[in-house]
């Protein structure tokens, strides 16, 4: 089950990557909350996640070029302490008090600065997001990749469960400026952990990328990569079957998220506590299935147990959002993260194990595209959705979709469900 954590690179990934996504959740409850205490709308939850997200359309795929050509190590390194500095730079407005949210003293213009370091933030990790993902075959042998993809992912969703949980402790104790300075140091965790990972090549960048010539490498464009790489993922059907699934699941089940601070105070009548604890609790179930596929290992059928994560997300979220009590909503609710986090483990494990090394930064900045790209455009219209029709109906209809979606998907391709 955790045989990937053998290698010593593995290990030190490993460790960082949790504290770091840790923090990033910690953050992530916190400003949530800071948003909504702000504004008091749901437009604005979405509108920060679009912020967040949307240099992803553009510097995703440029991310997946650069991680084919350069020192992935050094870029992730220079990247994430960039969102460090800004986890950080958002900590000192709110301790300072230039961002006022609270009582009689609340400023709803103040949310432009939160806005401002969303984007700053979006932009390192939409750079270094094909590279982060791309490394980890660098980091093992090939036979333990994908239980290395999913201890990545166990470790990422412990990491949903332990940051809510450190968020609603921290607010109380340290106040909301605490949640994000607590991230800002996190970063250093996996810079410090990059920073003595070594490599047999040169700093995980592909062994092909090393043998071309760097006269050659000079000549060739940034456009004519990237054409390259939509012309491999062309030519694979079954990569391009995937990547659609991938990007229905993130523009129609990603509100799920996006909309719990409504359900937590405008459904349920919750406090920030609430959302720590909706928020760990998707976390919660996306850790067990995080772990289940760990313990599986390279297992059979990927294809079919692939849609039917799908078609258990989309369940699972009509059905949290009708549900007519917490007591209800919120095992649902942890069923919902298990099959989300199936489906994103899988579906990483195939593209993985079906492209070559040459073209692996460039498939995966598309894998990522699917949900960073889909993101700014779900969280803003599922936002200003839930404002005129209530979280409610508006969660109802997305998951309907990925529902559909997926029977449509299992009866039609015949390709994917036997892969």
């Amino acid at each position: 089950m955790f045989r990937a954590l053998r290698h010593s690179n593995f290990r030190l990934f490993f460790v960082g990557a949790f504290l770091s996504n840790a923090g990033t959740w910690m953050q992530s409850v916190a400003q949530s909350w800071l948003v909504l205490q702000l504004t008091d709308s749901g437009t604005w939850l979405g509108v920060d996640t679009f912020v967040a997200t949307a240099p992803g359309l553009v510097l995703t795929l440029v991310g997946g070029v650069i991680a084919d050509k350069v020192d992935r190590k050094r870029l992730l390194i220079y990247t994430q302490a960039g969102a460090g500095l800004s986890a950080l730079a958002l900590a000192a407005l709110v301790w300072a008090g230039a961002i006022r949210w609270q009582g009689a003293a609340r400023r709803p213009t103040d949310v432009w600065m939160v806005l401002v370091l969303s984007f700053v933030t979006g932009c390192c990790w939409a750079i270094s997001g094909p590279s982060y993902q791309a490394i980890t075959v660098d980091l093992v042998e090939r036979e333990d990749l994908a239980n290395a993809i999913a201890l990545n992912s166990s470790q990422f969703q412990l990491a949903r469960v332990a940051g809510p949980t450190l968020a609603a402790v921290t607010m109380k104790l340290l106040g909301m400026a605490g949640c994000f300075f607590a991230n800002g140091l996190s970063y250093a965790a996996i810079v410090a952990a990059l920073s003595r990972v070594s490599f047999e090549r040169r700093g995980g960048a592909p062994a092909a990328a090393e043998k071309a010539g760097k006269a050659e490498a000079a000549r060739r464009s940034m456009r004519n990569d990237l054409a390259e790489g939509f012309r491999y993922v062309r030519g694979r059907p079954r990569v391009g079957a995937v990547l659609l699934c991938s990007a229905v699941v993130c523009l129609f089940g990603s509100p799920y998220i996006v909309l719990l601070p409504l359900f937590a105070r405008n459904v349920y009548g919750w406090d920030e506590a609430g959302l720590s604890l909706l928020m760990g609790t998707a976390g919660g179930g996306a850790l067990v299935g995080a772990l289940g596929l760990a313990y599986l290992g390279d297992v059979r059928r990927k294809g079919l147990i692939l849609l039917a994560a799908m078609l258990s997300a989309g369940t699972c979220i009509v059905s949290f959002a009708s549900a007519p009590s917490p007591r209800v909503a919120v095992p649902l609710l942890f069923l919902a993260g298990t099959s989300m986090v199936s489906f994103f483990a899988l579906g990483n494990t195939l593209i993985q194990q079906l492209v070559t090394d040459e073209m692996r930064g460039r498939v995966m900045s598309m894998w990522i595209l699917t949900f960073i790209g889909t993101l700014p455009v779900s969280g803003f219209l599922s936002g200003a959705a839930a404002d005129r029709f209530g979280p409610r109906p508006t969660l109802a209809a997305c998951g309907l979709v990925v529902l559909l979606f997926g029977v449509a998907t299992a009866f039609g391709n015949p390709r994917l469900r036997e892969m």
